[in-house]
C-alpha cells in the first residue's frame, strides 16, 4: 500500500483527529489574518492592527466547534454562524471568524441532499452578507463583504459536488457488487439446472432400456426350453436395447466433454485390486503407508470398488500435501456386514499436528468430492482431526441395499 493509501486509511479510522487538525489550521489562518491590514500602500501589511480579546475568543470557539463538524454538522453550522454574526456586529477591527462558518456549511452540504443544500446555502450567504453590508463597520460595497458571499456560495457548491461524487462512486460500487452476486448466482443456477437435466436424461435412458432388457431377458428365460425361436427373438431385442442404451449414454456423456478433451480411456476403472500399486506410489514419494486389507471379497460392485479406491487415493494425497514432515499413514479396508468400511489415518508428522486437511468445517474440494461420492452410493463419510494429533477419514460404503440387491 502506498503512503497516500495509508494516509487515507488512517483518516477514515481517525475522523476526530482529522477534524481537530483542520480546526487548528483554520484557527491559525484566522489569527494570522486578523493581524493583517489588507489596504496597505504596497498591499497587505502586518503589525498595523491587533484583534481584540473578544475576537480571539470567538475565533477559538468557532475553531473548537469545527472539531465536531462530522458528528453534529447542523449544530456546528449554527454555532459558527452565531460566532460570525457576533463578530460582524461587534468586532473592530474585523476578524475572519466567518471562515469557520464556511467550513461548517461545506460539511452540511456534503452530508445532505441537493435541495436542502441550496436552501441552507442561500440562507447562510444572504444572512451573513446582509449583516456585514448593513451593520458592519466597512462600506457595504467593501470587498470583504463580497468575499463572504463568494466563499459561502463556493462552500455550498463544493459540498454538493463532493456529496454527488460520493453517491456516484457508491452507486458504481454497489452496481458492481450486485453484478458479481448476480453472475455467481446465475452460474450456480445454470450448473444446478444442467446437473438436473443430465441426471434426468441419464435416468430416462437407463430406466427405459434396462427395464426393456429385464423384460425381454425374462421372456427369453421363460420360453428358452419350449420355444427357442421366441427366446432368440427376445435376446435379439435385449441386444438392440442394450446397444441403444450404450449409444444414448455415450451421447449424453459426450455433452459433458469440451473441445480438446482427451478421448475416454479404454482401460478398466481402478479398484481395490490396484491398491498395492497405489500405495507404492506414495511410499516412493516418502510417505510410509501400512495397509490392512480384510476379506472384502472380489465381487464388489464396480461403483463401490471405484469409490473405495478414490477415497484412499484422495486421503493419502491430503496426508502427503498437508501433514507435517515424517508423517505416517495407515489404510484399512474391511467388510462389516452389508458394508465396506474404509479408514485412512495419519499421525500428523512431527509434533502430532493434524494436517491431512486444513479446513475441517466443510473441508476442501477433496473432502467434498469424497462426501459426494459416498453419498451417491447411500453411504456416509466423516473426516476430522484425531485425538492426540493427526487426521482420520472414515467412509462406510453399502454393498447390499435394503432390498437385498447390490449397490
Amino acid at each position: 500500500m502506498t503512503t497516500l493509501g495509508k494516509g487515507r486509511c488512517w483518516a477514515r479510522t481517525h475522523p476526530l483527529a482529522v477534524d481537530a487538525t483542520l480546526a487548528t489550521v483554520v484557527l491559525v489562518c484566522m489569527v494570522v489574518g486578523s493581524f493583517a491590514e489588507p489596504y496597505g500602500e504596497h498591499g497587505p501589511t502586518w503589525g498595523t492592527r491587533t484583534p481584540a480579546l473578544p475576537s480571539l475568543l470567538l475565533m477559538a470557539l468557532g475553531a473548537l466547534a469545527l472539531c465536531f463538524r462530522r458528528r453534529a454538522p447542523w449544530t456546528v453550522l449554527g454555532a459558527t454562524c452565531a460566532a460570525s454574526l457576533t463578530e460582524l456586529l461587534t468586532g473592530e477591527p474585523r476578524a475572519p471568524v466567518v471562515m469557520c462558518a464556511v467550513i461548517a456549511l461545506f460539511t452540511v452540504a456534503a452530508t445532505t441532499d441537493r435541495s436542502t443544500t441550496w436552501r441552507i446555502g442561500l440562507v447562510t450567504m444572504t444572512g451573513l452578507t446582509g449583516v456585514a453590508m448593513l451593520s458592519g463597520s466597512l462600506p457595504w460595497y467593501a470587498q470583504e463583504n463580497l468575499g463572504i458571499f463568494a466563499w459561502t456560495g463556493m462552500a455550498a457548491a463544493a459540498g454538493d459536488a463532493v456529496r454527488s461524487r460520493r453517491a456516484f462512486v457508491d452507486a458504481i460500487r454497489e452496481r458492481a457488487e450486485r453484478a458479481e452476486r448476480t453472475r455467481e448466482e446465475e452460474a450456480r443456477r445454470r450448473v444446478a439446472e444442467e446437473r438436473l437435466r443430465i441426471a434426468r436424461d441419464l435416468h430416462d435412458v437407463v430406466a427405459h432400456h434396462i427395464a426393456l432388457v429385464n423384460v425381454q431377458a425374462g421372456v427369453a428365460a421363460h420360453v428358452m426350453d419350449k420355444r427357442p425361436d421366441q427366446a432368440k427373438e427376445a435376446l435379439s431385442h435385449v441386444r438392440d436395447a442394450s446397444r441403444s442404451a450404450l449409444n444414448e449414454l455415450r451421447a449424453t456423456v459426450g455433452l459433458l466433454r469440451q473441445t480438446g478433451d482427451p478421448e475416454a480411456p479404454t482401460e478398466p476403472a481402478p479398484g481395490l485390486n490396484r491398491l498395492e500399486e497405489l500405495v507404492d506410489t506414495f511410499r516412493h514419494a516418502g510417505l510410509p503407508v501400512e495397509v490392512a486389507l480384510g476379506q472384502v471379497g472380489l465381487d464388489l460392485p464396480a461403483a463401490v470398488d471405484l469409490a473405495a479406491f478414490r477415497i484412499i487415493q484422495e486421503a493419502l494425497t491430503n496426508v502427503r500435501k498437508h501433514a507435517g514432515p515424517g508423517a505416517k499413514a495407515e489404510v484399512s479396508v474391511v467388510r462389516v456386514g452389508p458394508n465396506v468400511e474404509v479408514t485412512v489415518i495419519d499421525d500428523g508428522g512431527q509434533g502430532g499436528q493434524a494436517g491431512a486437511e486444513p479446513n475441517t468445517d466443510g473441508g476442501g474440494h477433496g473432502l467434498l468430492g469424497m462426501r459426494e461420492r459416498v453419498t451417491a452410493l447411500g453411504g456416509s463419510c466423516t473426516a476430522g482431526p484425531r485425538y492426540g494429533g493427526g487426521f482420520r477419514v472414515h467412509a462406510i460404503l453399502p454393498v447390499i441395499t435394503a432390498k437385498g440387491g447390490t449397490a
